[in-house]
């Protein structure tokens, strides 16, 4: 198995036989042309205020509501969460995380660039790209549809459960609260060569940068861009108009909407499109729609959505942590009993199991247990 990370590799023996270990650096300038991407579909915070996210899915309120109706329920105390809720893991954000619980989370990422792929998800060339292939598989499963939320919320626990098991990551899981960087990403410690690397804006052409510093330095991507497999290189171009609108005011304005498919349309359109495209451009590897999870920075910014998520849970925590509704990619109203997947590298689950992050379930002998630090 050959490792497409970089330039070099050393050999390791692992169970017997030798596999290629990632270095990092040295990377060719693989930029694809924009014409090769599909950004995300966004609306400014007017657009959102007059309601077009919810025309993009032609999704009027009364149907949302009646969606939600159906699944409104308090919510139930069980013993696994009470027990959860005693002692959660913490989800710990950027700002306020130490430099050794940053570089930790970084550490662990890097370990799976390292691994070999499962073989489960070609052609996937390390156990990292195996989940961003699974990402790439499941794209119109999970966008654009009710399902966007819940699943997010379980392959990011899916994410860090990996990260545990096979790279022995201790640490907490690090998350970005984006609207403290505003109009400034490419000024934040996570974008430095300290951490992520480098956000540059977009060349004299408008195309997205190589990232050629920071810990993943000359990374060099196989998965996408969309739906294509084709060698590439780690690429962002900042648009600080586009970061200058994730901020409070649009938090706020999604909060306020109090059935679950308008604030999740809300969200899916809102600050998620917008910080992926603010970070990737035209056409950088964070725009892509596809394969995203290819950027690292994709764990920080899905954990800021799925932070907004536990926030409009806790306005009405009795109600809506159980709250789901609007239709899957299949047609089908999405409930507490549609089955999500992760391609078998976490066991399929309800959606009841993961809508509420202290629900304490326990997922292949782990519980679903966690909760962000602000």
């Amino acid at each position: 198995m050959r490792s497409s990370i970089l330039v070099a590799a050393a050999a390791v023996s692992v169970s017997g036989s030798v596999l290629p270990r990632a270095s990092f650096g040295g990377a060719p300038n693989l930029i694809l042309p924009d014409s090769e991407f599909r950004t995300f579909e966004i609306v400014s915070l007017d657009e959102a205020k007059a309601g077009k996210d919810l025309e993009i899915l032609g999704l009027p309120q009364s149907q949302n509501d009646t969606a939600d109706k159906v699944q409104l329920t308090a919510t139930a105390t069980t013993a696994e969460s009470e027990a959860c809720s005693a002692n959660p893991s913490i989800h710990v954000e950027w700002h306020r995380a130490s430099s050794s619980q940053r570089q930790g989370f970084i550490d662990a990422v890097k370990c799976l660039l390292n691994k070999p792929a499962s073989g489960n998800f070609p052609p996937a060339t390390n156990r990292y790209e195996d989940l961003v292939r699974l990402h790439q598989e499941f794209m119109s499963d999970v966008h654009r549809n009710a399902k966007f939320l819940v699943w997010h919320r379980y392959y990011l626990w899916t994410f860090e459960q990996v990260l545990r098991d096979e790279c022995g990551f201790a640490g907490p899981m690090v998350w970005w609260d984006e609207t403290l960087d505003s109009g400034r990403f490419g000024q934040s410690e996570v974008f430095s060569p300290s951490y992520f690397g480098s956000l540059p804006a977009p060349d004299q052409n408008g195309n997205a940068v190589c990232v050629n510093d920071g810990a993943f330095a000359g990374l060099v991507l196989n998965i996408g861009p969309q739906e294509s497999n084709r060698p590439h290189c780690l690429s962002r171009a900042g648009d600080e108009g586009l970061s200058a609108q994730i901020n409070d005011d649009y938090v706020d304005l999604c909060n306020e909407r109090t059935s679950f498919a308008e604030f999740a349309n809300c969200l899916e359109f809102g600050t998620h499109g917008l910080g992926h495209n603010a970070i990737g451009g035209r056409n950088g590897v964070m725009a892509d729609v596809w394969a995203s999870p290819s950027d690292p920075t994709f764990w920080l910014h899905h954990s800021f959505v799925d932070h907004t998520w536990e926030l409009w849970q806790s306005l009405d925590a009795a109600i809506r942590t159980q709250s789901i509704g609007g239709i899957d990619a299949n047609g089908n109203p999405l409930t507490l009993d549609t089955v999500l997947t992760v391609g078998g590298i976490r066991p399929d689950v309800p959606v009841r199991a993961v809508v509420n992050t202290l629900s304490g379930v326990s997922i292949g002998g782990v519980p679903f247990c966690f909760k962000y630090d602000s």
